[in-house]
């Protein structure tokens, strides 16, 4: 599918490479060097997808995801040469759908771009659903969960996740399996970010993260929704 993609990016070799490759596969691309513009043009433009470095001039990649993830469900993959696990984390706890590590080839750009704009496909109509168990309650039609009445903020990729799990009880779910259902792509590099949603989820939904009682951990499998077991 065609996009309007937001690309920002301070070095201009990297920007240029992203968006002759962006451009190639039929997309509509603008592209901005620092931190600040891209809010503005974001908030101008609204495109479907922002690839967002964090190390911006004038505001970091983690502060604009931040500040956007408020005003709008944009699709966000961020670019950071930062490989440890708590800075990945970090932006996807403030709504970044995807990541990927510099340095990346382009084709793998490309498969992450094409993993995020496949969620944006219609879905099919679902039914007036809310799932209520120990004090979760996810409504399916209106997305939107709260943990013993109190509302519970999710990304969109959270929220697709939780509800994947959700609608199918007891059921274990791979890694694999998730990446297929929840964001109907079959790229084996978003299995890692699986596991770092569910980290994710976990932390706005559970009592208590380190023993977990909704999203539960299947060793050497998966993961898969209980209706209340206190199993990690």
């Amino acid at each position: 599918m065609q996009a309007n993609i937001l690309v920002v990016e301070d070095n201009a070799k990297t920007a240029s490479t992203m968006q002759l490759y962006l451009e190639r596969e039929g997309h509509k691309v603008s592209v901005v060097h620092d931190g600040l513009r891209a809010i503005e043009v974001a908030r101008a433009k609204h495109p479907d997808l922002i690839i967002l470095d964090v190390m911006l001039p004038q505001l970091n990649g983690l502060d604009v995801c931040r500040t956007l993830r408020r005003e709008s469900d944009v699709y966000i993959i961020l670019v950071t040469a930062r490989t440890t696990e708590q800075d990945k984390l970090q932006g996807l706890d403030l709504g970044a759908d995807d990541y990927i590590t510099k340095p990346f080839s382009p084709r793998e750009l490309m498969a992450r771009v094409r993993a995020v704009l496949r969620r944006q496909r219609p879905q099919p109509e679902e039914e007036l659903i809310v799932i209520e168990t120990n004090g979760l309650s996810i409504d399916l039609a209106r997305h939107e969960i709260t943990l013993n009445e109190s509302p519970v903020y999710l990304t969109p990729s959270e929220f697709k996740l939780v509800r994947t799990l959700a609608q199918s009880p007891e059921r274990v779910f791979t890694r694999q399996e998730l990446v297929e259902r929840t964001f109907g792509y079959d790229y084996a590099g978003l299995e890692r970010t699986i596991d770092a949603h569910i980290m994710n989820l976990r932390k706005k939904i559970e009592p208590d993260r380190l023993n977990p009682s909704f999203i539960v951990t299947v060793f050497g499998v998966g993961y898969k929704f209980s209706r209340g077991s206190n199993v990690s």
